[in-house]
């Protein structure tokens, strides 16, 4: 009796061990399936879009007093996500590492008041711009005379690292006279206490940024009367995805024209700063 007993038992663990497997097999089959996806067609079987943000660029995407991710890129990429019935999910990222995070999927897209320059049209798939920016210089005090990029050589000047105000520094054709007193910091925020302490004399940054920061500083930032002109934002997807950066652009063409956008502006920045604007051929 016991032998039976034994002999049964073995066949219901058995076959307890061919189901698990089975059921691996399925699994490890169906997440096959899934990253054998690409494009919008990967986005939609997921059910969310992943969002690479540095989380403490305000006001386009921050952290409040209790923590929570807010912020103008995070409004608006909410309304774009109930625009396209899709869940969006917010995952701060060293912004150094934003173009490997993309490629490997860790993120589906980098939106965070990222600046349209050439390298990254060159490679990823961009959305039309959404806002017109422009990179300031902004001084402690009115000390720091800041008329033409030239006048830089005379400051200890400091911005974030791999920002698009370190990139605009080095693309202008005086960027010799003042490459030398360039110092890059992780964030804004670090550069922004380096010169209120007095370790640097000026910061160069995104115009938005700029002056979101001098206003909860009661304005005691000055900004300069040399700026470097115009800085595009736009959405960054993975080179191959272009029909993502399309369904995006569709999107944000959607919430622009229900008047939502403007609403999120407003509450922002107290104006409508919000474009949407196609790329010269």
């Amino acid at each position: 009796m016991k032998k039976i007993i034994t002999i049964i038992l073995s066949a219901v663990l058995m076959l307890g061990a061919f189901a698990m497997v089975g059921c691996g097999d399925s699994k490890q089959a169906e997440d096959k399936n899934n990253s054998d996806l690409t494009g919008w067609a990967y986005i939609e079987d997921k059910g969310e879009m992943i969002i690479g943000l540095d989380d403490t660029f305000a006001p386009m995407g921050f952290r409040d007093e209790e923590g929570n991710l807010v912020g103008f890129d995070i409004d608006l990429a909410n309304a774009v996500g109930e625009e396209l019935g899709v869940k969006m999910t917010f995952k701060p990222i060293d912004w150094d590492a934003k173009e490997m995070e993309l490629k490997s999927k860790r993120i589906d897209c980098i939106w965070n008041g990222m600046s349209v320059t050439d390298d990254r049209m060159e490679k990823m798939a961009l959305t039309d711009k959404y806002i017109n920016n422009k990179i300031i210089i902004m001084a402690k005090d009115g000390t720091v005379k800041v008329k033409k990029a030239e006048d830089l050589a005379q400051y200890n000047v400091g911005t974030q690292a791999d920002s698009s105000a370190l990139e605009v520094l080095k693309a202008n054709e005086a960027y010799d006279t003042y490459a030398d007193k360039i110092s890059d910091y992780k964030t804004y925020d670090e550069a922004i206490m380096d010169m209120q302490a007095g370790r640097i004399d000026c910061i160069a940054v995104d115009q938005v940024l700029g002056e979101y920061k001098n206003s909860k500083l009661e304005k005691k930032m000055i900004v300069c009367d040399y700026d470097f002109g115009d800085d595009f934002y736009a959405i960054g997807c993975r080179i191959e995805d272009k029909d993502v950066a399309a369904k995006l652009t569709e999107a944000l063409g959607a919430v622009i024209e229900s008047g939502k956008a403007e609403e999120i502006s407003n509450k922002w920045f107290g104006r409508n700063i919000v474009i949407l604007e196609g790329y010269d051929k």
